[in-house]
């Protein structure tokens, strides 16, 4: 994230009316498949009446309607209106709704068995998906991969092999990452709200970090300062087993980690036998442009935890790493009753096929291009539209409200209110942040052009909407 500017060049042109342009919606257009699921006696509010009553309070769900039907890049809910999506399940569908070659791996798979353990009788899916990943991970030397369920399950067990191979118990994460919500992960997850809140204490051993944030005057140097500092005051360097990062924060606001931070974080591990741990799990499988985010900076990880478009929407996750480090858990020590499920690893391999053949990683670079240049457009045509940033590598992209350019103070209710609006309209929009004021990108990479369009004509509209009310 850039340096906080007073007039930022995009808000220098003369302010157009918001009322001079037409407000877009979705198309109404009706899915021969959508017709035979969709049923009348349903609506949104009876489900989400049952919903209240069944459901967790603790499980929120971002939006107010019930999917009936998806495909590619467009959803479909249980009373007939089209979405289109472009929070991708949080980043799960890279290669987009229902894709077909993965539905086809998927009941191709289903159509031998669904389920043995991998534990008790092995599968060759679960072997082939694992040959692959070692494969696309950076680094020129013998790697191995665990496979398990969710991102959560993963960077767990990343942090017991870190500790088996290591010897030591520390861990240092940085304020504004999100690594999971199980009580080890939430205890490095940076962010209370709503993740940490009311469920602590949290495992011992675990350090935060700053973060390198422009927003609060916190430079790479300052960061890695902080570091050195926390290595003199609590964490003792000898005793810490790994250091966790995500290349791009997810819900810390879509903000990567600056080439020199990652670069220097390297080598403070290999000055004091530290391990790096990447979490590519919301980044991975071509959502920056390349198939993991920390290739933008050069640096290759000793672990790197994965999950999310690995599968094109199945639930499989894991972690890749040196062999040597993998091996440091003694046999019996790793797995999970449906970790690498056949069905879920035949999707994996299907997903990866499809983002090679069909050019996903050179498409997110060409996405990221246009919704960055969109983006700047729109934030120039109306001076009001306080979009303070727009950053992010590939396709994964966040844009950044705020009240005023003077203090840069970050503007949640209108981030809410745009990503609501948007929603009227037809277009599925998150939010994300430590202040909850950044709208993330996350639209599937075998999206149209004429949806990406359709969709961005919605969110200017949407963002006219939301500054007018």
């Amino acid at each position: 994230m850039g340096k906080v500017e007073k007039k930022p060049a995009a808000t220098k042109k003369p302010a157009a009316k918001a009322s001079s342009k037409k407000q877009p919606v979705a198309k109404v257009t009706a899915s021969p498949v959508l017709k035979a699921v969709a049923s009348p006696a349903k609506s949104n509010a009876s489900l989400l009446a049952r919903r209240e009553a069944a459901v967790a309070r603790g499980v929120a769900s971002a939006m107010p309607i019930f999917a009936s039907y998806a495909e590619n890049s467009e959803l479909w809910d249980v009373e007939g209106k089209r979405y289109i999506d472009f929070a991708g399940g949080i980043a799960v569908l890279n290669t987009g709704h229902r894709h077909p070659k993965v539905l086809a791996a998927a009941k191709a798979q289903e159509d031998k068995f669904t389920h043995t353990s991998f534990q008790v009788v092995p599968y060759e899916a679960y072997v082939a998906l694992a040959e692959k990943l070692n494969a696309l991970a950076p680094g020129d030397f013998a790697k191995k991969t665990l496979l398990v369920t969710t991102g959560a399950e993963a960077v767990e067990n990343a942090v017991k092999i870190a500790r088996a191979a290591t010897k030591r118990t520390g861990i240092i994460a940085f304020t504004g990452g999100y690594h999971g919500r199980t009580l080890l992960t939430l205890g490095m997850t940076g962010k209370i709200s709503p993740y940490k809140k009311d469920v602590g204490p949290f495992p011992s051993d675990i350090f935060r970090a700053p973060f390198p944030n422009a927003r609060d005057g916190i430079t790479v140097a300052d960061a890695l300062t902080a570091l050195e500092n926390l290595f003199l005051t609590d964490a003792q360097p000898e005793r810490v087993a790994a250091i966790i990062i995500e290349p791009v924060l997810g819900e810390g606001g879509y903000v990567p980690v600056p080439a020199e931070m990652m670069q220097a974080l390297r080598a403070i591990c290999d000055k004091h036998g530290i391990l790096l741990i990447a979490d590519e799990i919301q980044a991975g499988f071509g959502r920056t442009g390349t198939w993991f985010a920390i290739e933008h900076t050069g640096v290759t990880p000793d672990l790197i935890t994965v999950a999310k478009s690995m599968a094109g929407g199945y639930p499989v996750a894991g972690v890749i790493g040196r062999a040597e480090v993998m091996d440091a858990v003694i046999p019996g020590g790793l797995g999970g009753t449906y970790g690498g499920n056949p069905v879920a690893c035949a999707a994996a391999l299907a997903a990866i096929e499809a983002i090679e053949s069909e050019g996903l990683l050179a498409r997110s670079t060409e996405l990221g291009r246009r919704f960055k240049e969109r983006f700047a457009e729109i934030g120039a045509r109306s001076a009001p539209y306080r979009m303070w940033d727009i950053r992010g590598l590939g396709a994964m992209i966040g844009v950044e409200f705020v009240t005023d350019f003077e203090t840069a103070k970050p503007d949640a209710a209108l981030t809410k209110a745009v990503c609501a609006e948007a929603l009227k309209r037809g277009l599925i929009l998150l939010s994300c942040g430590m202040h909850g004021n950044a709208v993330r990108v996350m639209v599937p990479l075998t999206a149209s052009d004429e949806i990406i369009e359709e969709g961005l004509e919605i969110f200017e509209a949407a963002l006219a909407a939301a500054m007018a009310a």
